[in-house]
């Protein structure tokens, strides 16, 4: 028996050296075997790695692991998504150069990640703001451009006048910017979009398909897609009361059933008949550059407070010319959505509600549940968007809500006006074309060129990449492309005039939206992709990574995916078969008496349950626990993964991730839990010592026949393989780490009482040790082939194939029925697989529940339902 420990910090870095000397990891294009294609979201170099990489890279390195052991060429690659703002920031900051700042901490990240054992490819590294990389991009761009797929158009943008530069949704802040605090005005500015709604249909249908995706986030695809059915509205405006003679306004709606219960119609600031009303009404012009000044998000819209301001302007109801609508423009309704107007039944919807409400202009409730009294319903604070039947409504009274959908669309369907109908039906979608336009500098530049003779040229294919210039100044503010004093003033292509680059630079997520094709051949320097290769080896099989980018990246990389095939890049539609999303790794917090949060590290737990206690381990100060909350580093519960590695050792960190909850949940980091699986590995360690000496006398051929305890032993053995293995196929990890520790249990049991096996024992438990170490090789891979040099076995665990499981052996020698008497469940009978009907009747009629159950009432009968229950009829 051993007493030596398991050596982490010796085993693993030992390992690392060798996978990485054999290239164990390296993917062949020409291999013949059938792909595996796994892919984590790769990470932007932030310079250091927290404990979600940790938890997502373990995740996707079991299944590489598990699919390369079974037999299949295995693509596993690394990259990081490298362009972006935080680089810029840092260069401003720190007086660093954005190239410097970012591969410095590649450098740091990739050292960090190679200390977990990932079984990656790392000959296929990339970084997106490599040359060598965007380089593509920029062809797949101009390809794009020349079949309709990029435009230049003018676009509705936040700007910040302070920063000078175009900001996401995402970066206006109650209406300022994130970085300046400068208030937020909207602009329109020539954008680059990629023509995305072109694909609005097939995107959305798609999804069906793709049944290894998480309801949740197909879901969330499909709302942001948006596809509605409505109907288009020509309301007719009272001449009279337009500025110019306008004679109509067209509203998309989804809801013409709510015609009866128009209040208002409303209009974006930027619709052109707000405009031209502007132009003679210096208190309209005055409102809407005030609502300008919002961000563009929908978010920031449908919670701010509802503004309007009447413009004068008339619209008529389409079922009655003497009903007279008032035209407002509000601040709510945008022009990139439908028609950017929209007509206002505040009855049954909550912000039309709060805006009538706000101006006092009433409302007629039009639709009433079902069961209410309709003389008694009214609404006052609160829309009601139910179900019901029409009411106030004319000849729509008493029907449903579809059927006045149809009534009212097939009447204004027949209705014309200057020979047109009234109305039409229409089919919309709230997706719309990516902005991909930024104005900073650290991105891939837009290969286009802009000349006073030529308009946009094309840079053409030889003088691709269009590099980023390295002498930059983050002196002035917007972009730094944009200051420089040669690097955008070229030559035209076309007539050889003076003219200028595009310094624009390319949306970062465009740089991730086909990545993970680029890694099926980054050795080609002619094309972006390979395309015999990338055919074969796309799509991904498995994806994983956050939820949060469960919208966009996604969408966008499904777009992209169908674009390249459009300019004969790729030839498929969808780029990963399965989807999965992790939860995040959560801790508790600690908040010291003056109010500031204290780390981890920089405390000390005593006790348990509800008298567990916090203090500082510096001082023995007081220390509330707070609640368990995502790591951050403004929480400063965080957990530093090169801690955990360092003390502990890759392995014990990853048995943990993987352990303590289901992978779509949040895991809840703690020091006991990650103790406990550091004790698991010794444990493990000693049990393989323990096999390996007792297997020793094992006979090298099988036995011909094995005894009651060498039998249950393989039945363990094989039985462990088909759960743990089906587990790691749902991405159950957790299901599986419970069934290994179960059957190392069973296995540790045995070689506690086996002091001198009988052969057929020995050659079991020989078997049983080897079959768990390739159990847990996936999950602890250090620790693995340590202990396969100690059971004797040749070359790397990693290269072995997975067992084969003995189907026979799975199969039980007993069955446990349930027994009904009378129809009511009683007990429970095991019987041999094999028993007869007679056999199990004796067995039934002989349980003491049974014959309480009949009361001495005679038996009429017992039916046996093979393999399933017995009923028994008194």
């Amino acid at each position: 028996m051993t007493s030596e420990r398991y050596n982490a910090r010796e085993s693993e870095p030992k390992w690392q050296a060798k996978w990485e000397a054999a290239k164990t990891f390296a993917t062949r294009n020409d291999d013949p075997r059938p792909k595996y294609y796994v892919l984590e979201m790769f990470p932007y170099p932030s310079g250091r790695i927290h404990m979600g990489h940790v938890r997502n890279y373990t995740m996707g390195d079991v299944v590489a692991r598990t699919m390369r052991a079974r037999g299949h060429n295995v693509l596993h690659p690394m990259g990081w998504d490298a362009f972006g703002l935080p680089a810029e920031n840092a260069a401003i900051e720190r007086k660093v150069a954005p190239k410097a700042w970012t591969y410095d901490n590649i450098a740091a990240m990739k050292k960090q990640l190679q200390t977990m054992g990932l079984s990656l490819d790392w000959a296929r590294e990339f970084a997106t703001c490599d040359p060598s990389y965007y380089k593509h991009q920029q062809k797949m761009f101009l390809d794009f451009l020349k079949v309709g797929l990029a435009e230049r158009e003018k676009r509705k943008l936040n700007w910040d006048p302070v920063d000078m530069t175009v900001l996401a949704n995402e970066q206006v802040i109650d209406g300022r910017g994130w970085r300046s605090g400068a208030v937020v005005e909207q602009r329109e500015m020539n954008q680059w979009v990629f023509k995305i709604t072109k694909y609005a249909p097939e995107l959305l249908s798609a999804l069906d398909t793709l049944d290894r995706w998480p309801d949740k986030v197909r879901l969330m695809q499909r709302n942001w897609i948006g596809r509605s059915e409505g109907l288009l509205v020509r309301f007719a405006l009272d001449p009279k009361t337009t500025p110019a003679g306008e004679t109509e306004l067209q509203v998309f709606t989804t809801r013409p059933d709510t015609l009866f219960g128009a209040k208002f119609m409303a209009i974006a600031g930027d619709h052109p008949l707000a405009q031209a009303a502007a132009a003679k009404n210096p208190k309209l012009a005055e409102f809407i550059a005030e609502i300008k000044r919002t961000g563009t998000a929908q978010e920031i819209i449908d919670t701010a407070e509802k503004q309007g301001f009447d413009t004068g302007i008339r619209a008529v109801h389409p079922f009655d010319p003497s009903w007279s609508i008032p035209v407002y423009v509000a601040n709510f309704v945008l022009m990139e959505y439908g028609t950017g107007a929209i007509f206002g039944c505040p009855a049954h919807d909550q912000r039309d509600l709060d805006f009538v409400n706000k101006y006092k202009l009433g409302n007629t409730p039009v639709v009433c549940p079902e069961g209410q009294d309709p003389s008694t319903f009214v609404i006052t604070d609160v829309a009601y968007d139910g179900e019901g039947r029409m009411i106030n409504s004319r000849f729509l009274d008493g029907m449903t809500i579809a059927e006045a959908k149809e009534e009212v669309a097939s009447r204004l369907e027949r209705e014309t006006r200057g020979n047109a109908p009234v109305a039409e039906r229409k089919v919309n979608f709230r997706l719309r074309d990516w902005g991909i336009s930024r104005q900073r500098y650290w991105g891939c530049p837009i290969p286009v060129i802009h000349c006073p003779k030529c308009d946009v040229v094309p840079v053409p294919d030889k003088d691709l990449p269009v590099t980023l210039p390295e002498d930059v100044s983050f002196d002035k503010p917007g972009n730094a492309l944009d200051h420089h004093p040669t690097w955008k003033h070229v030559t035209c292509p076309q007539c050889g005039g003076k003219a200028v680059r595009e310094t624009d630079t390319m949306d970062t997520f465009v740089d991730s939206s086909w990545y993970f094709a680029r890694f099926t051949d980054p050795w080609n320097e002619t094309a972006p992709t390979t395309l015999p290769v990338v055919n074969r080896m796309l799509p991904v099989d498995q994806y994983i990574g956050g939820v949060e980018h469960a919208i966009l990246h996604l969408l966008y990389s499904r777009f992209f995916t169908r674009a390249m095939k459009a300019t004969g890049h790729v030839g498929l539609d969808e780029p990963f078969r399965g989807m999965f999303t992790q939860g995040m790794v959560v801790h508790e917090t600690y908040r010291k008496a003056d109010g500031h949060f204290a780390s981890p590290a920089e405390v000390v737990i005593t006790a348990d349950g509800d008298a567990r206690k916090a203090t500082l381990l510096d001082g023995g100060g007081p220390v509330e626990i707070g609640p368990i909350e995502k790591m951050s580093k403004s929480k400063r519960n965080t957990v530093d993964p090169d801690d955990i590695i360092g003390t502990y050792g890759a392995d014990t960190a990853r048995w943990f991730m993987l352990s303590d909850s289901p992978p779509d949940r949040d895991v809840i980091w703690s020091e006991e839990g990650v103790k406990g699986a550091s004790r698991f590995v010794q444990r493990l360690w000693r049990m393989v010592n323990d096999a390996a000496e007792l297997a020793g006398a094992a006979p090298a051929a099988r036995p011909e026949s094995f005894g009651p305890e060498a039998l249950a032993l393989r039945k363990a053995s094989h039985g462990a393989l088909d759960k743990v293995l089906s587990g790691i196929e749902r991405l159950a990890f957790n299901v599986s780490l419970a069934h290994i520790r179960e059957f190392s249990n069973t296995l540790g049991d045995v070689l506690a009482k086996a002091d001198k096996p009988s052969p057929d024992l020995a050659w079991a438990i020989r078997e049983a040790a080897g079959i768990l170490v390739q159990l847990f090789y996936p999950m602890m891979p250090h620790l693995a082939e340590e202990s396969w040099q100690v059971l004797g076995q040749q070359g790397f665990v990693s290269d072995a194939q997975w067992p084969q499981i003995e189907r026979d052996l799975l199969v039980e020698d007993s069955i446990t029925l349930p027994v009904q008497v009378n129809g009511k469940k009683r007990a429970e009978v095991t019987v041999p697989r094999a028993a007869a009907n007679s056999e199990i009747e004796a067995a039934v009629l002989a349980l003491d529940a049974v014959r309480q159950a009949l009361d001495g009432k005679p038996v009429r009968k017992v039916i046996v339902v093979p393999q399933r229950i017995v009923n028994v009829v008194g």
